[in-house]
């Protein structure tokens, strides 16, 4: 009895120090508790603090920190928003919620925020290089490089401005002027294992597999685990005839990755260079085989189910402009293909879509009809891979983003399906801004 009224005083005492603290004082311990790594608790202060002061603008922003540090984005945006609301113009927590949008693969929103920031502040580096990640990964490399040269201009020694600007020209083809930024990186600090396969990709594209080689000797030394460096090492080795080196790094790939289709394909590549024919059959039928998602039979296991991207995909506006008749003749193949799919023949359709593209191979608009007609036969990764084509070869292409994310999401990849979506609304598909707010959360 004695021991639990001695408890019933220990709470009441505990309520009653609790009951005594103050705001600032939960807010104040909060803050060390972030500096110490404990986020749940420091959660739990400044939400204590938001209890007391319900309009207080810097609480909410502080727990959308831990939010976010707590990878509970979508929590983090809301506290995020009302600090803004709170307090107009709110310039770090418009940041924060910018770095929380893009996490969330909401680039567009994300974007809008690092606008208004860069407006406000255009002396800060971090809303440039927040923005230049955003622009990179919505492909606008031209306007990304832009950003990443602003952050450089103030603060000429940023390693991670010069290394994504290099990343970007690499992107637009630009190996020079990319070599020279990761070139630079590398002067900086020698101990990035990425740098060095950045740079090795760019001096493969530069014809210069012996740099390539010396590279991903760096980077391998730098991360030994990495399996795609001894693949990549393996192809820059056969380029300067080292088939035996190349083999070697192959099956260093596979004993490290038993169902690497790559390193299959490097070792029979290799092996047809050595004389063993018959093994290098083997190991391409392997690379063709592993993990072939062409093959692979559609699952449908979120939002969006089979029936629901039927309905979606069958609601498809059609946007194509006539083409132009050409000797090759691949446009009617193009039409007569399309005209069969909509008489609800998919299988004829394929049929002709595949000679309208065997007889134009960039012809955007055959790969993205033929990804309507596979899709509908439930051929879907088939479609994604059309999709993806349409889009190598037409990049505002908004139909073919809006397809592939429907169906990205179906299979459920619902950060890329939702980041297509996004893409697609972008670049003005109506359809696409109410598909994403319905299944992308």
């Amino acid at each position: 009895m004695k021991r639990h009224f001695l408890a019933i005083l220990l709470t009441l005492f505990w309520a009653s120090e609790l009951q005594a603290q103050t705001p600032t004082e939960f807010f104040s311990r909060g803050l060390q508790k972030s500096k110490t790594n404990d986020y749940k608790g420091a959660l739990a202060d400044f939400s204590q603090v938001i209890s007391m002061t319900p309009e207080n603008p810097q609480a909410y922003y502080n727990r959308g920190l831990c939010k976010a540090l707590l990878d509970d984005h979508p929590g983090a945006i809301q506290d995020y928003d009302r600090a803004i609301s709170l307090k107009a113009n709110y310039y770090d927590a418009l940041l924060a919620r910018g770095d929380s949008r893009y996490k969330q693969n909401e680039y567009q929103a994300a974007l809008t925020d690092l606008n208004k920031a860069v407006e406000m502040d255009a002396t800060d580096s971090r809303a440039y290089l927040n923005r230049g990640m955003i622009r990179s990964k919505l492909e606008y490399y031209q306007a990304a490089i832009q950003d990443f040269t602003n952050v450089i201009e103030l603060q000429p020694e940023n390693i991670q401005a010069y290394y994504a600007r290099g990343l970007c020209k690499n992107r637009l083809g630009e190996y020079q002027a990319a070599l020279k930024d990761l070139t630079h990186v590398s002067q900086l600090n020698s101990r990035l294992p990425q740098v060095y396969l950045a740079r090795a990709f760019t001096y493969t594209k530069l014809s210069n597999p012996k740099a390539a080689v010396a590279d991903y000797n760096t980077a391998i030394t730098l991360d030994p685990e990495n399996v795609d460096s001894y693949c990549q090492r393996g192809f820059g080795k056969y380029q300067v005839y080292d088939y035996k080196g190349a083999l070697a790094d192959f099956e260093k790939a596979l004993s490290m990755d038993p169902e690497n289709a790559m390193a299959f394909y490097g070792r029979g590549l290799a092996k047809t260079r050595t004389g063993a024919s018959k093994e290098a059959i083997e190991d391409l039928t392997r690379a063709i085989e592993v993990d072939n998602m062409l093959e692979a039979k559609p699952v449908y296991g979120g939002a969006i189910s089979k029936n629901v991207l039927d309905n979606l995909r069958n609601a498809i506006v059609d946007n194509s402009r006539m083409q132009e008749f050409s000797n090759e003749r691949a446009e009617a193949y193009e039409v007569r293909g399309m005209s069969k799919y909509k008489m609800g023949d998919a299988r004829a359709a394929i049929l002709d879509l595949s000679k309208a593209i065997e007889l134009n191979p960039i012809y955007p608009e055959a790969y993205f009809h033929r990804a309507l007609a596979r899709s509908a036969m439930n051929e879907q990764a088939g479609a994604i891979q059309d999709c993806s084509n349409a889009i190598r070869f037409n990049a505002a292409y908004a139909e073919a983003y809006y397809l592939r994310g429907l169906i990205r999401h179906s299979q459920g990849d619902e950060s890329k399906g939702c980041m297509d979506l996004s893409r697609a609304s972008e670049l003005g598909y109506k359809a696409a801004a109410p598909a994403r707010k319905q299944y992308c959360k």
